[in-house]
């Protein structure tokens, strides 16, 4: 493999309209590179703002979530190049695993590396894997896969799902009309399918939906107090949440961990569970 390192966090600003021009992308194969930036330090400011955002306390500790922020520039880079295969803008995120092998904190400096792989068939097109890396010094200390499809002609075989739970909501959620815009200011993700439901109807939706990472960070901070140092939290985004919402949230007991689903009118929109390593 490739690698890459980059001397500065790529600009989002100029990798949307990079996705706004790829969008007739076609190809086979993944890129066999990894993009890699080391020295990066989080700024106490941002992660209050993206605490704030999703509902986590304000802490030195990150949210497990939380390096998906300085992931997220290095995977618009990779996905916006000429040799990926595939249009940014289209791309459903159908799943997200994250493992924290220890909590990080405030102030230290981490080596961020991103690479796609995994290009497999999918009952709705093909699908793959962009893995997220965060290492301190020597110690892998957090590893994000974020699972894409790519809708086309599927050739894979069709996996129905049992329903884990009834839909029977532990709390209410009330998701504001704004989270979408609140959320990308934080994140940088700035997809128009969030911002507003006139951009979100050009894409298909009747309104703005709100970012499938801000349910899966929101629906972490519910078990803030709760959760060890080590764990790996597993979520498939379902039924995507228009905006503004209500909808029930469901957490139980699994195992060494927990499970949680977020429904809204019966239909899911998110299941998850937390396991402990």
């Amino acid at each position: 493999m490739a690698i890459r390192e980059l001397d500065s966090t790529p600009s989002l600003a100029t990798l949307y309209p990079k996705a706004l021009l790829g969008f007739r992308k076609t190809g086979f194969s993944l890129p066999d590179t990894e993009l890699v930036r080391t020295g990066v330090v989080v700024d106490p400011a941002h992660l209050a703002a993206y605490n704030t955002v999703c509902g986590f306390r304000l802490s030195d500790e990150l949210p497990a979530t939380y390096p998906h922020m300085l992931a997220f520039p290095l995977q618009m880079a990779l996905m916006t190049e000429s040799g990926f295969p595939f249009p940014l803008l289209g791309m459903v995120h159908v799943a997200n695993r994250i493992t924290q092998h220890r909590a990080l904190r405030l102030g230290e400096p981490l080596t961020i590396r991103v690479r796609a792989e995994n290009l497999r068939p999918h009952e709705k097109g093909r699908q793959f894997d962009v893995v997220s890396e965060a290492w301190a010094g020597d110690d892998l200390v957090w590893v994000d896969v974020s699972t894409y499809l790519r809708r086309g002609s599927g050739s894979g075989s069709a996996v129905r799902r049992e329903q884990l739970a009834p839909p029977t909501p532990d709390a209410i959620w009330r998701v504001p009309g704004d989270i979408g815009r609140r959320y990308a200011e934080v994140s940088g993700d700035r997809n128009p399918i969030h911002l507003h439901p006139l951009t979100a109807r050009l894409f298909g939706f009747p309104r703005a939906i709100a970012h499938g990472m801000w349910t899966k960070a929101h629906a972490l901070a519910a078990f803030e107090g709760r959760l060890p140092s080590a764990f790996t939290v597993d979520v498939r985004f379902k039924q995507p949440v228009l905006l503004p919402a209500k909808a029930g949230f469901t957490t139980w007991a699994d195992g060494d961990g927990w499970a949680f689903e977020l429904w809204s009118k019966a239909k899911p929109h998110l299941e998850g569970t937390i396991t402990s390593l």
